[in-house]
């Protein structure tokens, strides 16, 4: 009888531990843990030919006020990073994503955390299907902070390789958290 008590009691703890863990969004977006926020950061880009981003969905993964940082260059080649709001992100994003489909997936991450603060270096390879040939690749530099609940995004850039910058090994062959 001790026994069986026992086992249902662990039980019951772990199925509270377990709900404790998935915290959604409105959108269904897992959120509760870094796997989940990483996968629905790349899922919400990723569209099929015809469809359109969801913005909402993608606001309900960041922060108030977080900041997106578009890299650029100037006439001279020198290397800048412009920042802009996740609203004004969107109100720039490429309409070309929707026409021809996007598909973004993440390959590799390397994870740096301090209490509730967490840095993500997340490698990507971007088609315009699924299964289709390689467009680009590059990485996300993603800020985030748990609140003690979920995951919120709170910055992010990125970085397109290059023929003459290209994505160094040891950003290619981790997938830790």
């Amino acid at each position: 009888m001790k026994r069986a008590r026992l086992i249902l009691m662990s039980v019951l703890f772990l199925m509270q531990a377990t709900a404790f863990g998935q915290q959604k969004t409105v959108f269904g977006d897992e959120v509760g843990t870094l796997d989940g926020i990483m996968k629905a950061y790349y899922e919400v880009v990723s569209v099929k030919k015809g469809e359109k981003i969801s913005y909402p969905r993608d606001s309900a993964l960041h922060a108030p006020k977080a900041l997106v940082g578009l890299p650029a260059r100037t006439k001279e080649g020198k290397f800048y990073m412009k920042l802009v709001s996740l609203k004004e992100y969107h109100l720039m994003s490429d309409a070309g994503l929707e026409k021809d489909g996007f598909d973004e997936k993440e390959i590799s991450r390397k994870v740096e955390s301090f209490g509730a603060m967490y840095h993500v270096w997340s490698t990507y390879e971007s088609r315009n299907v699924a299964d289709g040939p390689l467009i680009d690749r590059g990485i996300n530099s993603i800020e985030l902070y748990f609140d003690g609940t979920r995951f919120w995004i709170t910055s992010w850039s990125f970085e397109n390789e290059s023929k003459d910058q290209k994505i160094p090994l040891k950003y290619l062959t981790i997938k830790e958290q």
